[in-house]
């Protein structure tokens, strides 16, 4: 077990990234192929500490600004998007760690690696109230990094003892996040996917499973919440678009430079006798530097914000309307702007993209899935749109 680090704002921690990036990348083929990151791997990645970024100071973590958790991710996702995402879904949720008792959360975020493994229920998933704490049932989905995790959460509703749901004030069902041991869950073996297959993302289960009090929390949860500092102003399901948005721009960057390099050893126009390469091709280049800048505006873009968000989470604390419609915007343009990029570089690849083991045709399988999430769905433009005309969405930004 590695020593806990000590936060500081020198550390360079994409930096730290960037040098596991030949150790995830040698180690890609085996993730794809057994559907999981290997241990060497996930070794690597948490004696660089960086399963600490987002854990408070108080437990030992850095505590780190946004753009250091997007560039994080980012540099892991050059090398294999499988395990950029198992990261992130990690880190996103030690968040948690803020709205957990000290104790608790040292039990929970500084055993094994420190990955939880949750996901939105596939069903049902009710938490009964009991003495002393909840007995909890249900089916989740998306569990990404399960093969690692000590330690699963179940996003519940809160029923009464006779399984009726509690609500809110505004009459809406209750819910709470069951934290619970591994030897509670049983896996169940979904995870066939066209791309980030090594994300291992099954659906679980767990059956009349007693879970104390103390070990139940909410994300954001004002009642919850013991840590201080602007990380904690950050809505979960935001942090995680945040990753996700690193993910998509690490593989739209490794895919402009792999095609980069073809692009000086491959013939122009694929026909016999072609003694010029696509390089030197007038409309290469033109779409080529056209790729290129998207992907400077993408990141541009989505940096700003970032910044600006940090920087109203450190002084005023809460983000007005139109605020977290621009960072809705800058994470799900993020994610649709670099899969433009990543569909470029695959279609001007041509044949050479199609084989397995290119370095284009795994980076768009995984793209896609990437823009499969609800993160990158359309509908959050709607949503964005409607927080910039001045109305709360129905859908929560």
């Amino acid at each position: 077990m590695n020593q806990m680090v000590k936060p500081s704002s020198a550390t360079d921690w994409i930096g730290r990234a960037r040098d596991l990036q030949p150790i995830l990348a040698t180690g890609a083929d085996q993730t794809e192929r057994e559907r999981r990151v290997p241990d060497h791997v996930m070794d690597a990645v948490f004696e660089a500490d960086l399963f600490k970024l987002l854990l408070p100071a108080s437990l030992g973590g850095a505590a780190a600004d946004l753009i250091t958790y997007n560039g994080v991710i980012e540099a892991l996702a050059e090398a294999d998007a499988s395990t950029a995402w198992c990261v992130s879904q990690a880190l996103t949720s030690s968040h948690a760690a803020g709205f957990l008792s000290k104790d608790i959360a040292n039990e929970v975020f500084n055993s094994g690696y420190g990955v939880v493994a949750w996901g939105p229920p596939g069903g049902m998933a009710k938490a009964i109230a009991v003495e002393g704490g909840y007995r909890s049932s249900g089916m989740w989905r998306f569990a990404s990094g399960a093969p690692h995790a000590l330690w699963f959460g179940g996003h519940s509703i809160l029923c009464d003892q006779d399984g009726k749901p509690r609500l809110d004030a505004a009459g809406r069902p209750i819910n709470r996040t069951m934290l619970f041991t591994r030897d509670k869950v049983t896996m169940l073996d979904t995870w066939h996917v066209i791309g980030l297959k090594g994300t291992r993302s099954e659906d679980y289960t767990v059956k009349d499973v007693f879970v104390p009090e103390a070990y139940s929390t909410w994300r954001d949860s004002s009642p919850d919440r013991i840590e201080s500092g602007p990380l904690y102003n950050i809505p979960m399901l935001t942090l995680y678009g945040i990753g996700f948005a690193g993910v998509a721009l690490g593989l739209a960057r490794a895919s402009l430079k792999a095609f980069e390099e073809l692009a000086g050893k491959k013939a122009s126009g694929g026909g016999l006798g072609q003694t010029t390469v696509l390089r030197e091709n007038g409309l290469v280049r033109a779409d080529f530097a056209k790729a290129t800048a998207r992907l400077k505006r993408t990141r541009a873009f989505v940096h700003e914000i970032l910044d600006e968000i940090w920087s109203i989470s450190k002084t005023r604390g809460q983000f007005s309307l139109e605020e977290r419609a621009q960072l809705r915007l800058a994470i799900t343009g993020t994610i649709q702007e670099a899969a433009k990029v990543v569909d470029y570089a695959y279609h001007a690849a041509g044949s050479t993209a199609i084989y397995e083991g290119s370095a284009f045709e795994r980076r768009f399988r995984d793209m896609h899935a990437v823009t499969a999430h609800g993160q990158s769905q359309m509908s959050n433009y709607e949503a964005a749109g409607q927080a910039l005309f001045g109305s709360e969405p129905a859908q929560r930004l």
